[in-house]
């Protein structure tokens, strides 16, 4: 590129993005970048905003909030952006060490609630009286307590589970995404749609109230 023309900057801004409290949000936090060489650093720790207490854990960032700061660095700079024109700064505070205490008790809520879901699942459909007449449909004979049979239909139940989900701990089968995991995923993308339209509305009203009548 010959140093008479102007120089372009391709701009790719993320979905979201975490930041740790008290840092100051860089160009380089929240967009891929894609200029010459010699612009590539100064354009990663351009300082965009630095969050305060009132903005809240969520922060948006507007590409026409980008633009002029990348101008001003880089006059007669031309900018192609990518994409989305918007990103989500979550600021988060510093990580803490997971209490066991909270994990355990999270783990025995989950345990005796989807039990307690199975049971009485299956007293509403009166499972019992359809799995001893399974049982005699199959061996002719009627077996009140048919404890194999239980046996087996409960470790049916959970081997159903974990190649539903596709997860045993840490493992996982394939690569395919969980249906928790695609649950987890649109409901991020819900919020992440709802904050920002109410953070273009919270926007739209300040502009407003700064306007003459």
């Amino acid at each position: 590129m010959s140093s008479n023309s102007a120089p372009t900057v391709y701009l790719q801004l993320r979905s979201r993005v975490p930041i740790t409290q008290g840092r100051v949000v860089t160009l380089g936090h929240v967009a891929r970048i894609l200029s010459d060489p010699e612009w590539e650093a100064p354009l990663r720790n351009l300082e965009l905003v630095e969050p305060q207490k009132w903005d809240g854990n969520l922060l948006l960032i507007d590409l026409m909030q980008i633009i002029p700061k990348v101008q001003e660095l880089i006059p007669g700079v031309k900018i192609e952006p990518i994409g989305q024109n918007h990103v989500l700064v979550e600021v988060v505070q510093n990580p803490r060490k997971p209490s066991l205490a909270l994990f355990l008790l999270v783990w025995l809520l989950l345990f005796f609630g989807s039990a307690l879901t199975i049971m009485n699942f299956h007293a509403d459909v009166n499972m019992q009286e359809v799995q001893i007449r399974t049982v005699e449909m199959l061996t002719g004979k009627r077996d009140e307590h048919p404890y194999l049979f239980q046996a087996a239909y409960s470790f049916g139940i959970g081997f159903g589970m974990v190649i539903f989900f596709n997860h045993l701990f840490k493992k996982k089968w394939n690569e395919e995404p969980t249906p928790l995991e695609v649950e987890m995923f649109l409901y991020q993308e819900n919020i992440d749609q709802f904050v920002v339209a109410q953070e273009y509305k919270r926007m739209k009203a300040s502009q407003n109230k700064g306007e003459p009548h």
